[in-house]
Parts: C-alpha cells; structure tokens; sequence
C-alpha cells in the first residue's frame, strides 16, 4: 500500500508543480511567440506536453482508484476525494485539449487564450486540491506508523 501511495504521491505533485507553471508562465507567455511563428510553436507545444503529462497523468489516475480498494490509514473519504480529483483533472484535461485543437485550428485570440486560461486555472486548482488529499492521506499514514 505504502508504495502505491508513494507513486500516487510522486504523480500528484509532479502535476500540481506543472500545472501552476504552465497556468501562470507558460500559457500567458503564448500571445508573444508572435502570429508567424505561432501555429508550429503551438503544434510542438502540444505534441511535446503530450509526453511529459501523459505518464505521470495515467499513474495519478490508475493509482488514486487502486487506493480506494485498500484506503490508506483508512482513510476512506480522502481516498474517494483523491479519485474524484485525478478523473476531475483528466476531464478538464481533455476539455484543455480541445481548446487547444481550436487554437492550433483557428489561430490565439484574446477570447481564445482566456477560454484557455479559465479551463486551466479550475484544472489547476482541482490539481492542487488533489495535492492537499495526497499530503493529507500520507500525514495519516505517518502518524499511524509512529
């Protein structure tokens, strides 16, 4: 159990850090790529991030479902709350994705880049209250060992 905790953990947090990077640096930044260079910068962009999410977005997932057939510390409500938040992030993720089709489609716009913007900060918060369930659980699981 302790080992699956542990890469829930790893995956979580490694998204929440990502997520409030991209929230707050990158996706502002993309108005200043420019119009020429913006729809190969936004494909890259988009394949690229495809390979540094997709990992540890699938082990958040598989593993925040594994918990709930052996809740840690038995801790049964946080482990609910920790899968509702992965399958929440995969939805927005994919709602994200889609905003992404129509702005590498359709070109950036002020509405499109604020769509953007506005699916990103619920995904990231969602992210971050996964985090504050993941901590919450392995404080449990600490304070169960001593």
């Amino acid at each position: 159990m302790t080992a699956l905790l542990l890469a829930n953990a790893a995956a979580t947090l490694f998204m929440v850090g990502l997520t409030w990077f991209v929230q707050v640096a990158h996706y502002p930044l993309f108005p200043f790529v420019g119009d020429e260079g913006f729809a190969e910068y936004h494909r890259l962009h988009s394949n690229r991030a495809t390979w540094v999410v997709l990992p540890p977005m699938a082990i958040e997932l598989v593993t925040s479902f594994l918990l709930l057939t052996d809740p840690p510390a038995d801790e049964s409500a946080l482990t609910a709350a920790g899968a509702v938040f992965a399958l929440l992030t995969w939805v927005l993720t994919a709602v994200a994705a889609s905003a992404h089709g129509r702005i590498g489609r359709a070109g950036l716009d002020d509405a499109s880049l604020r769509s953007l913007l506005a699916i990103s900060w619920v995904r990231t918060l969602a992210w971050t209250a996964h985090a504050v369930v993941v901590v919450l659980l392995l404080a449990a699981v600490i304070s169960g060992a001593s």
